[in-house]
């Protein structure tokens, strides 16, 4: 299993944004968008700050992928 993070560039694009307004609204680092970017792992505390600024829940921006699925 691993973690999605293509139901935040959905929402992004759903909100006419990108990943420097996202970096912007939510005081994120280039780093952690990057690794967003990269589907890597990042802490509790950035998908917390992006789930406050998007105004929005943890599922609606990220989810847990079945390897097959891949």
């Amino acid at each position: 299993m691993y973690i999605s993070y293509n139901k935040l560039w959905k929402l992004l694009i759903d909100k006419n944004m990108n990943k420097q307004d996202l970096k912007k609204l939510s005081g994120v680092s280039s780093a952690s968008i990057a690794k967003l970017g990269k589907g890597e792992n990042i802490t509790t505390d950035v998908l917390v700050k992006i789930c406050k600024a998007l105004d929005c829940d943890i599922t609606d921006i990220m989810e847990l992928i079945h390897e097959e699925k891949k």
